[in-house]
């Protein structure tokens, strides 16, 4: 059994943040949460400065998700969009991004190009395309342990009622976890708990449209996973403005600011490791077993 598994299995819903890059990922696992979520907003935002409106390619998500993976060893869960395409596509992401290291891949129903789940103005496909698009991502994995979830935003389209029908329909078609997306109030929160079968997700979008539901409210209603997916990059976001509207109006850098040490920074990005790296492979570490000498042959 894989830790997504284990923490599946568990009676407690699993607090899940959001991470848009390595460095976020690094904190999350740092200060002690058992997985991670990749999340795309959070890439399109930091990485090209731009809204979640499916900008963000294949190819720079995967560079994304190694370079997280390589950062920590908490499970990863993968906003993958709509797949990048159609089955066939999905098929091809899911293979890509397990190869990158993704635990788990979020494939969702909107049609393309897609718009942030909290976002007006949404479309998803017929379901019954969207099942076989799933049914493409779980004959995809090479590792049986990869996790498939399907997210719909059929919600805002078509109501809630179809909302869960069709999450049940993905979970028929193979998904692991469930995710329907934008709920608008506490009654459709606990209608989806009810309603969808299987391991479910609730995101709680911070200015988004589902209302806030404490963590031990989303455990009792049976939801896995409580998913942040930007709040980390929200209070990164106030932060840095706070500090550089600061040193715009001219406060001094070397007064005391807001801001983490310089060695709560390297600590961080694990600077002894690599400094012990540097040292267990510098010359001068490995003289006493080859010393100086010059190779036989060299002139």
């Amino acid at each position: 059994m894989t830790r997504l598994q284990e923490l599946i299995g568990r009676p407690t819903a699993t607090v899940l943040p959001g991470a848009p890059n390595a460095l976020t990922a690094r904190l999350v696992e740092d200060v002690g949460f058992e997985a991670v979520y990749v999340t795309g907003a959070g890439i399109a935002n930091t990485f090209l400065g731009v809204p979640d409106i499916g900008l963000l390619t294949l190819t720079e998500l995967c560079e994304h998700v190694g370079a997280i993976r390589e950062a920590v060893d908490i499970p990863l869960i993968v906003d993958a969009d709509t797949g990048f395409g159609n089955a066939v596509n999905v098929w091809r992401t899911v293979r890509a991004l397990e190869r990158a290291g993704a635990n788990a891949i979020q494939i969702e129903d909107q049609t393309f190009p897609k718009r942030c789940g909290h976002f007006a103005d949404k479309s998803v496909i017929d379901a019954d395309e969207m099942a076989d698009k799933i049914a493409a991502a779980c004959d995809a994995r090479r590792d049986a342990g990869t996790l498939i979830v399907a997210r719909t935003d059929a919600r805002y389209q078509f109501g809630l009622d179809e909302a869960c029908r069709r999450g049940n329909l993905y979970r028929e078609a193979g998904a692991d976890l469930v995710f329907v997306e934008a709920p608008t109030t506490i009654e459709e929160v606990e209608i989806m708990a009810r309603e969808v079968a299987g391991p479910k997700i609730l995101n709680l979008v911070h200015g988004g449209v589902t209302p806030h539901v404490p963590a031990a409210r989303v455990s009792e209603l049976g939801y896995s996973f409580a998913l942040y997916a930007n709040l980390a990059l929200l209070a990164s976001v106030h932060a840095m403005r706070d500090v550089l509207g600061r040193l715009h109006a001219g406060i001094d850098a070397d007064r005391q600011l807001p801001i983490a040490s310089w060695d709560e920074r390297q600590r961080l990005v694990r600077k002894d490791e690599f400094d012990d790296l540097g040292r267990r492979y510098s010359a001068n570490s490995r003289s006493g077993d080859h010393g100086d000498s010059v190779p036989q042959g060299a002139s």
